[in-house]
Order: structure tokens, then sequence, then C-alpha cells
């Protein structure tokens, strides 16, 4: 019996030898993974201006106008992604080949998996699904990676490319693997298979690979998770992924630094006022430009992008004035005003509701009366990718080579240091107009101690902040 050729073709005489056969292969320089080779079904992919739309995406959204370096796109993520999934089926593939049946189908099928992956993300990263769709959409339910699986139909059907409907079929399973259209595992042939670009059931994943050490080195910070070590001591067993019981620690510091980047980088206290503009000059432009009405088309989807903003802020149209005025407000640097925050308590955290701009408003006592409008509430969930639960519980070990049993680590077996609660819960609130920051503090320490009986900020609302008047 032949084989799958690079093209997702049948042939009887292509060898299932190295993952890139850099003679048939393009080949590219990535500042992350050194030099990616590119094989020919997967040009035919990127060659097309639904993929090459991925270059006017930023990875981090706004995150650039905090970190100037973090200006990276869903472009070269991509690539990334795409090379790791090759790789990562090839080391299966030389250490347990004969078991687990692994052929050049398999490997390409990844490998497109890997590169299309994101190919329906809208503009300015995860902002245009959960914070603006929602108020335009409202009750209607849209995620990029249910765009993404239109896009591939689109993209093999619009530019013609000669791949096998099977590939392809499984191709757009493996996209959805990690979210709620996921096929069940009862369904699918080789499961592992589908556990390395999306992982659904545990979130171990070359996505996460790829974005955790590019965007760490995107923004100067320092990475200390080294992915090589799981790329090369994973094993199947029982059609699952499993890790080496001595790579406990690097498997808990990938989830550690995934929510440190959270932390520092992704919720930015002022990363989220820019995002928080954002959104109210999309929702305000959106009557007009009916920037929603995109997702409903792959043919018109792929020209929403990023560059939506400048779309806005250069038309002379009348219009769009209060989304054009709050995007120069953001070129001016006059942000919405972070006015304080606070950790939902570990006792409060199962039946937490999330905070609304009503509910500051309608906790002010005197003053300034504050209307909705002038208030902006953030609430950031920041977990280790399993929610409130530790991300060990679903992740198998084995001893070592030897072994045919794989288990679970208890984390208090681990350390006693790591972590007894697995998400944090943070409320922010901002003011739209600087001169309020004192009112809205006020009503924000009121809110805390009519729910908590105590103030849970930190610290207080600093003096300066809170006498400042726009001028």
């Amino acid at each position: 019996m032949g084989a799958y050729n690079n093209d997702g073709v049948l042939s009887p005489i292509y060898s299932l030898g190295s993952s890139h056969d850099v003679r048939i292969s393009k080949h590219v320089h990535d500042n992350v993974h050194g030099n990616i080779y590119l094989d020919p079904l997967s040009v035919k992919f990127i060659d097309t201006e639904e993929f090459q739309r991925l270059r006017e995406l930023k990875q981090l959204g706004v995150t650039h106008m905090v970190y100037p370096g973090g200006v990276h796109s869903r472009f070269e993520h991509s690539l990334g992604v795409y090379w790791l999934a090759g790789e990562a089926v090839q080391k299966l593939k030389n250490y347990q080949g004969s078991d687990l049946d692994i052929d050049r189908f398999d490997l390409q099928t990844v490998k497109i998996a890997g590169l299309l992956h994101d190919v329906g993300h809208g503009p300015f990263s995860h902002l245009f699904e959960r914070e603006f769709l929602p108020q335009v959409r409202n009750g209607f339910h849209w995620s990029h990676e249910d765009m993404s699986v239109k896009m591939v139909d689109h993209i093999v059907n619009q530019h013609h490319i000669d791949i096998d409907r099977e590939m392809i079929k499984r191709v757009k399973e493996m996209i959805l693997a990690s979210s709620e259209f996921a096929m069940p595992r009862s369904s699918r042939e080789k499961h592992f298979l589908y556990e390395i670009v999306a992982n659904g059931r545990n979130g171990i994943d070359v996505d996460k690979f790829d974005y955790i050490v590019r965007d760490c080195r995107a923004c100067g910070l320092g990475c200390n998770f080294e992915f090589q070590r799981l790329m090369e001591t994973m094993r199947v067993m029982d059609d699952e992924i499993c890790y080496r019981a001595k790579d406990y620690l690097t498997v808990h510091k990938l989830f550690a630094t995934r929510a440190d980047l959270y932390r520092t980088v992704y919720t930015h206290p002022k990363v989220k006022a820019i995002e928080l503009m954002v959104v109210d000059a999309l929702v305000k432009a959106n009557d007009y430009l009916d920037i929603a009405s995109h997702i409903e088309d792959p043919s018109q989807y792929w020209k929403l992008d990023d560059t939506i903003i400048r779309t806005i802020e250069t038309a002379p149209n009348e219009e769009l004035k209060e989304a054009r005025d709050l995007i120069l407000r953001i070129r001016r640097r006059n942000l919405y005003q972070f006015c304080n925050e606070y950790a939902v308590p570990k006792d409060k955290m199962e039946n937490f509701k999330n905070v609304t701009a009503q509910d500051i408003v309608c906790s002010q006592k005197s003053g300034v009366t504050l209307k909705e409008e002038d208030v902006a509430v953030c609430n950031v969930r920041i977990d280790l990718t399993r929610g409130r639960h530790s991300p060990l519980e679903s992740i198998n070990f084995f001893q070592d080579y030897d072994s045919e049993e794989k288990f679970t680590i208890r984390e208090d077996h681990i350390s006693h240091l790591l972590p007894t609660s697995y998400q944090d819960m943070l409320v922010r609130v901002y003011s739209k107009k600087p001169e309020l920051v004192g009112a809205i503090s006020e009503a924000f320490e009121n809110f805390q101690l009519k729910t908590y009986g105590v103030k849970a900020q930190v610290h207080a609302t600093p003096e300066k902040k809170k006498r400042r008047i726009l001028s």
C-alpha cells in the first residue's frame, strides 16, 4: 500500500521518512524556532489572501501599546504551531511508530491543523469574540474555532486546493478539539493525534508551546519553561499522550508561566483600559460599518482585521465621530483611568457573578451623580487552564520507558509550595472621564463593603489620581 504525499494524495512511491524533505520544501527563518520548512500542500494554504490576512492580526491585540515589542502576528504564530505540530508527530513516530501506526497522512493532517488553527481569529486577539460581539449580537454564540473551520472549507473551495476529503475532515476536528464543538473521543481513530494542536483533555498542546515562548520573547520577559523537554520525552499510552513522572515540574511550569503572562501582560491594567476603549469604538462604529455582519460569511470575514481601527480614525463620516474621538484619545494616551481592583475572596469564588457598571453606580452615596456610561468594569479571570481545578488532575504520567502503567500525581506529593487554589478573579473599575476617578473609586469601595463587609482592595486609590481634572 502507498502513502499520502505532501499534497495529501495517495502515492505508491512516497517514502515515510523525515517530517520535512528540504528538497521539495520552502523555508522561512523564524525568530523562535529557527528554520521552518514548509511542505508544498501547506504552501498552497499559506499563499492565499485568507491566510495572509493573519499578518494583519497582532497576536496580542493592543498589548503592544504597553509592551512595544509585542507586535508579532498570528501569521508567524501559525507557522510556529505548524512546525511544532509536525515535530511532535515525527518524534512520536520515531520512538513509537510501529506501535502507533503513524503514517504520512497523519503527519500531514496534524501539520495542516496547526497551520490553520487560528485562521478564523478576529481582530484584536480575543477581544472581538469575547467583548465586542456579545454587545452587538446579544445571545448569538460565535467562536474563532468554529470560524476557522468555515474558513478552511472556504479556502479549499475558493482556491481549488487538491486535498484528500478525509484529511480536511480530520483537520477541522483537530481545530475544534479543545472547544465545545469537539467530536466525542469514541468517534475518532488515533485519539492522541487530537491532543497535539488543541488539547481539550488537559491543555498541553503545541499551540501553548509556541505562544508562551513567543509572547515572552516579544515582551522582553524571561521564560524558563522548556517545551523541548516535553516534546522529547512524551509517550503515547492507551491512546493518549503521557509524560515522564520526573518532568512534572516542567508541566506545572507551563501552566504557571501562562498564568503569569495573563496577569502581567494580557490583562495588564492599561492593556485592559485600551481594550475597553477599542470595544466602545467598535460598538459605536458597528451600526455604520456593519462590522459584525462579517462573521456570517467567510468570503467577507477574511477582509476584517486590525486595520478596522485605521479605517474608523481616517474616515470623515459624521456617523463615525464618536468612535473616531475614542481612537484619538487612545493615540493621545488620554485613556480610561484605572481606579482600583480587588481579588475576589477565595470563599466567594464559587458563587461569584460578574460585577457591572450598574453595581458600582448603585453604590454611590453622595457627591457627583454617576451614570453607568461613566464607568467601565473588567472581570478578569486568570487560571491554570482548568478553571478552579488543578491541571495535574487530568495529566497522566509514566515512571520510565519500560513501564506500562500510567498514573496521575497529586500536588501535595510534589511540593507544599504549589498553589492550593487554581483560579484568580479580579474585579477592576475604570473611569471613562478623568475627573470622575474620585467619585467612582468611592462608589467602588462602598460596593466592596456592601458585598464583603470589608474593603477587599489592597490599597486605596491614590489621592493624586482622584484629584486629576481634565484640562
